[in-house]
């Protein structure tokens, strides 16, 4: 992927500290170069279609477009593009829909410097990134019951769905809340995550495209109207 040149990287990232730290790290590291910086979702898509680099790290809650839609959009460009999450989620819905959106690698935001490089350079000569953890966890997903990949709304996580459902169904988020034995404080900061996830602007949206996928069937009666 590299050839003989240096593994060349774009940073993608909305807070510049991370991007500062991630640029410190990696330009003092033999072989690799940071060719760019990107903010948003949007903007590392754009980027990378312009500066074609080896590695782009990717962090996921972007603002725009989420990491991964941008990550399947880049790897569908550029095919040749290795992307290496780094996020502080490791929840298991997330890191699956991550891979099915085409990450080769999949980094905490705890760690340290020396491994940032070694996964930068092993992304780079086209190896997979995990840690052993999440390793195993990719091996028990897809043996021997794969997981489908055709689930609504890969970008969210179970509990998102699952509140999206309720959401659909015509729930409020104090019911919901009672159904899944969270606070409604919890609920509604998921709901604003799903609607930032999804590019909706407010709950009605959300109804009417999880409806439209499927969401909101209950089996105990038609749900309410928005």
């Amino acid at each position: 992927m590299t050839g003989d040149g240096p593994t060349t990287v774009l940073l993608v990232d909305d807070h510049p500290l991370v991007r500062q730290g991630l640029q410190a790290v990696l330009s003092a590291a033999d072989g690799i170069t940071v060719a760019g910086e990107a903010s948003d979702g949007r903007a590392a898509v754009e980027l990378a279609a312009e500066l074609g680099p080896d590695v782009v790290i990717m962090d996921l809650q972007l603002p725009g477009l989420h990491g991964i839609d941008a990550t399947r959009e880049i790897v569908a460009a550029r095919p040749d593009t290795a992307v290496l999450v780094l996020t502080m989620f490791e929840d298991d819905d997330m890191v699956f829909s991550a891979v099915s959106a085409g990450a080769v690698g999949y980094l905490l935001k705890g760690a340290d410097g020396a491994d940032i490089v070694t996964a930068v350079r092993a992304a780079g000569a086209g190896q997979a990134v995990f840690g052993a953890a999440l390793a195993q966890r990719l091996r028990t997903w897809f043996t021997p019951d794969p997981r489908p990949l055709t689930a609504p709304f890969p970008q969210l996580t179970a509990r998102e769905r699952e509140i999206l459902d309720g959401v659909a169904a015509g729930l409020t988020n104090a019911q919901i809340a009672q159904q899944m034995f969270l606070s409604a404080k919890t609920v509604a900061n998921n709901v604003s995550n799903i609607l930032a996830k999804l590019q909706l602007a407010e709950r009605g949206q959300a109804i009417v495209a999880a409806r439209d996928a499927g969401l909101g069937r209950r089996p105990d009666g038609p749900a309410e109207r928005p």
